[in-house]
């Protein structure tokens, strides 16, 4: 057994312990680099050895352990995905391949055709792989087309296997639950896709015509007709081709007439004429389209005798000398049709080329009928006459439903309940009115005016509500613009002229001093004056002289109503 140099115990395990003095506990080197080698280093004085020479790894192997992924040491080594992956649905989202083809349905109980030629589109949804088959719509065919197999996966045989894009090209057949299918073309995408991927378009081909229309594009057999004129010819020929002409009926010589847009509707196929109204908005009419019905015009008629039953018969060809024709009806001409004169202002398209290819007229220039918008009439008010409000029998001449005439809601809600009262007397040549007194209410909210008598014993008159509230009109005022009374008007001493009633101002009430103080800009300085003046304390008392509106009404001043 040794013991320790220093201290002087055994080395052995429980005898040794760590140096309480240290402080530097990192791991010593042991290598360093120089010029690019590297070399030990002593531990005692840091001296460098000569650089390590053997087994050093080439520039090769470093760069490829540099670039070489780390595996697993234990199980397979799952390959990493490429960093710019995209999935297949993502890549070809909205990438469809067409191809144009055909395919032959035979027809066995068709006397003219054998077999029918059936044009369809082959659509080829790279994401997803399915196809789509759609068969474009052809004018009075008869076969309900449009998607003739709609989009899914097809089988490509009993295996199982299904169609890819590889097994489509152009030249080709396809069977598609047992209808085979010819590809004869393809557009320029789908070319540019396919050379793309590797693969050799063939030539395109054609799609062969079909029997049947073929035959029907044959032209039809030419007959010599008669020197007469063949009306069948004229019904083959001209059917559904008509003239439209844009004309005026002027009406204005009849009792209310006026001038009526209409349509003339002139028929190539058996020469008849029919007159359509032209309804606009509001124009007050019945919706009647049609003016004259359908029938042949007689231009000129045979001198009929009297006895020729005309209510009850129409006239023939026999009576008829000549019937209108398209010579007769001309743009910017009149035209009469059963004694009404219509004045043709202009024509459709058709109706202009048919003149010039058929008559070698050209002279079709359209006229303007149009007139100047004339001045709108000013309303007249008809004077009043007297009964109801005046503003309520405005409303009749305003609109056609009337409707309550408009207040002034802000004026309404400030003056809510303030009334201005005043003490009046009733101004008569009558000696029984004498000594009646009344209170005289004027509401500063509407302007309106009431007027109640106090009830007084052994009077003989029965008091109350002597005028309920209304607007009250100064003598001498015009009846359709009246000047009504204002709070201004009432002044002590003032004379108010109530429906051929004459009433003095005698006193007022405490709060119409105070009001028209508060609104001394809305009055006359002599009004108030006068009330200041009336309504002054009296010399000696301590306070104002009590009215006679505040005996009556006791003590209340502003807010009610005393005939409530």
């Amino acid at each position: 057994m040794s013991s320790h140099p220093v201290h002087g115990l055994p080395f052995l395990p429980g005898n040794s312990y760590r140096d309480p003095t240290k402080s530097i506990f990192h791991r010593s080197q042991t290598l360093t680099y120089r010029n690019g080698y590297s070399r030990p280093v002593l531990p005692t004085v840091g001296i460098c050895r000569e650089p390590i020479t053997v087994n050093q790894l080439s520039q090769a192997e470093l760069d490829e352990l540099a670039n070489k992924r780390p595996t697993l040491t234990y199980g397979q080594v799952r390959q990493a995905p490429p960093s710019s992956f995209i999935p297949v649905y993502v890549a070809f989202d909205k990438k469809v391949l067409r191809f144009e083809g055909y395919f032959k349905e035979a027809v066995p109980i068709s006397q003219e055709e054998v077999y029918r030629v059936r044009r369809v589109s082959v659509y080829y949804y790279l994401e997803d792989d399915t196809i789509a088959v759609v068969e474009p719509p052809v004018e009075n065919s008869g076969i309900p087309q449009g998607t003739f197999m709609k989009r899914q996966r097809h089988p490509k045989n009993d295996s199982g296997d299904h169609y890819h894009w590889k097994d489509l090209n152009v030249g080709v057949n396809i069977t598609l639950y047992g209808r085979t299918l010819r590809l004869v073309s393809c557009d320029k995408f789908t070319q540019d896709f396919l050379e793309s991927e590797g693969i050799e378009l063939n030539p395109p081909d054609e799609i062969p015509p079909d029997p049947y229309t073929e035959l029907r594009r044959e032209p039809d057999r030419t007959f010599t007709t008669p020197p007469d004129f063949d009306k069948l010819k004229q019904f083959l020929t001209m059917d559904r081709k008509v003239l439209r002409f844009f004309s005026l009926w002027d009406d204005s010589g009849s009792m209310f007439g006026e001038t009526r847009p209409v349509i003339i509707h002139y028929y190539l196929m058996d020469d008849t004429v029919e007159v359509r109204e032209v309804h606009e908005r509001n124009d007050g009419r019945d919706p009647f389209p049609v003016l004259m019905k359908r029938q042949h015009l007689p231009k000129s008629v045979k001198d009929l005798k009297d006895t020729f039953p005309k209510c009850v018969l129409e006239i023939s060809d026999k009576e008829v000398t000549e019937w209108y024709s398209p010579r007769d009806f001309m743009v910017g001409h009149h035209v009469t049709i059963n004694g009404r004169k219509f004045f043709l202002y202009d024509c459709d398209a058709y109706t202009r080329d048919f003149y010039q290819q058929s008559l070698g007229i050209e002279d079709m220039t359209p006229v303007d009928v149009k007139k100047s918008r004339d001045k709108e009439a000013k309303q007249e008010i008809p004077p009043y006459n007297g009964y109801g409000l005046l503003e309520d029998s405005l409303q009749n001449c305003l609109t056609l439903v009337p409707k309550p005439p408009k207040k002034d809601v802000i004026k309404m809600l400030e003056n809510d309940h303030k009334v201005l009262r005043f003490a009046a007397a009733l101004d008569s040549m009558n000696p029984e009115d004498i000594g009646r007194r009344f209170i005289l209410s004027y509401y500063l909210s509407d302007d309106t005016i009431s007027i109640f008598e106090p009830q007084v014993r052994n009077s003989g008159i029965i008091g109350g509500k002597f005028l309920e509230k209304s607007r009250i009109p100064k003598p001498g005022s015009s009846m359709n613009d009246p000047i009504y009374y204002g709070p201004a008007d009432f002044t002590i001493g003032a004379v108010v002229e109530v429906f051929s009633h004459r009433f003095i101002i005698r006193d007022a009430d405490l709060y119409v001093l105070n009001y028209m103080k508060a609104h001394e800009h809305q009055f006359p300085c002599k009004v108030l004056s006068s009330l200041e003046k009336h309504l002054q304390p009296q010399e000696g008392d301590g306070e104002p002289g009590r009215t006679d509106a505040q005996e009556t009404t006791d003590g209340r001043t502003g807010g009610s109503d005393p005939s409530i």
